[in-house]
């Protein structure tokens, strides 16, 4: 296998695992009050309440809001649709860089951006809306850990764009 084909095959295959990564964490947020439900139940099963009171705590409350927001308001929940959409959406763009990478570059470079973004968002709307520090640490580390990949396939597509971007012949000398 040439250079070339190995270094495609390598960048088709990360994009491929944030790809999945990206839809999987998207379609997490349709069944939200399901999904709290089950995690309160399994966080019990657990004993987590006996060893990290402060997470339960916190369990407890997002899925009495949610279970308040799907029983009295849940338009509310509309919005978390739109989020899961969004997620699958960007998904759907990385098929242009997993085509030709070297012309698509952008969209790695837009999604390790929004990576970045992450973190000032976390920082400045957690604490308006009386979210947990080590919650937005969690949510800050969705920035940072999906940033790691997109890195690696920049470098990858950079090195492509090397291999295959041949330079201009010098013109014959006319003797």
């Amino acid at each position: 296998m040439s250079d070339r084909a190995a270094l495609l095959k390598g960048i088709r295959a990360w994009l491929v695992f944030f790809v999945v990564c990206l839809a999987l964490s998207g379609a997490t947020a349709f069944p939200l009050v399901h999904e709290l439900h089950w995690t309160e139940d399994l966080l019990r099963s657990l004993s987590v309440p006996d060893h990290l009171p402060a997470l339960m705590d916190w369990i407890e409350r997002v899925r009495r809001g949610l279970d308040t927001a799907d029983a009295e308001y849940p338009f509310l929940l509309y919005g978390t649709d739109w989020l899961a959409f969004a997620h699958l959406v960007i998904a759907v763009a990385f098929y242009g860089p997993y085509r030709d990478p070297v012309r698509n570059i952008w969209v790695v470079e837009f999604a390790m951006i929004a990576c970045a973004g992450i973190i000032p968002l976390a920082l400045i709307c957690g604490p308006i809306r009386g979210i947990p520090f080590w919650w937005s640490v969690i949510d800050m580390s969705f920035g940072v850990f999906g940033v790691i990949p997109l890195y690696v396939v920049r470098k990858k597509i950079k090195r492509l764009e090397t291999l295959t971007t041949t330079p201009n012949p010098a013109p014959a000398l006319a003797t």
